[in-house]
């Protein structure tokens, strides 16, 4: 009754469908990740921008979108006013005054590396007596490694560094979304043989 593969998960096999649309897309979005993440690579202060302009844009959607939710639902909702007045000027004011939105873009991310690092060392602390604490600990060290990187040449290094570890995140995705739709493939391959 069931067409049961056991080289994929139960869930997989439930839902064949999502499965057959992912090994196409995965492909697609895969290669193109990859074709992205390697342009912010050689090109970051290019990929900076790029990131800076979507980041904008989507704050400044979001924005409008709130102050639009907040008239048509509760126009005395000083919270909801406020929290899309901020969106809407944070946005304008990286759109128009580029390099001050990439610097405080390259904040961000030292400040979400130093989190980063402080999580991973607590992990693998804990984990120690397993045998992969130490990916862990090496995971926390290369964060803290790119923090301080971040911050001794803030904002300067904002421009080239934003750019290149999203090109970076980009070709990593790109390649597991690649490799993910490639095995799924090989799997259903070796199912029909």
């Amino acid at each position: 009754m069931w067409n049961w593969n056991s080289n994929l998960s139960p869930e997989m096999n439930l839902n064949k469908n999502l499965v057959d649309h992912f090994k196409k897309y995965a492909k697609i979005s895969g290669v193109l990740f990859i074709v992205l993440g390697s342009a912010g690579i050689f090109f970051p202060t290019f990929m900076s921008f790029t990131t800076l302009a979507f980041v904008s844009y989507l704050m400044l959607f979001a924005g409008i979108s709130g102050a639009w939710l907040t008239w048509a639902s509760n126009k005395r909702d000083w919270a909801g006013w406020l929290k899309s007045f901020l969106l809407i000027i944070v946005s304008l004011f990286m759109l128009f005054y580029p390099m001050q939105g990439i610097a405080a873009l390259g904040l961000l991310l030292a400040i979400y590396f130093f989190t980063d690092a402080f999580a991973s060392f607590g992990l693998a602390f804990s984990l120690k007596p397993q045998k992969i604490w130490w990916m862990w600990l090496i995971n926390a060290i290369t964060s803290l490694v790119l923090g301080v990187i971040f911050l001794i040449g803030w904002p300067f290094s904002s421009l080239f560094m934003v750019g290149l570890l999203v090109g970076i995140s980009l070709l990593f995705d790109g390649m597991a979304l690649l490799t993910g739709g490639i095995l799924l493939e090989n799997i259903e391959d070796d199912k029909k043989e």
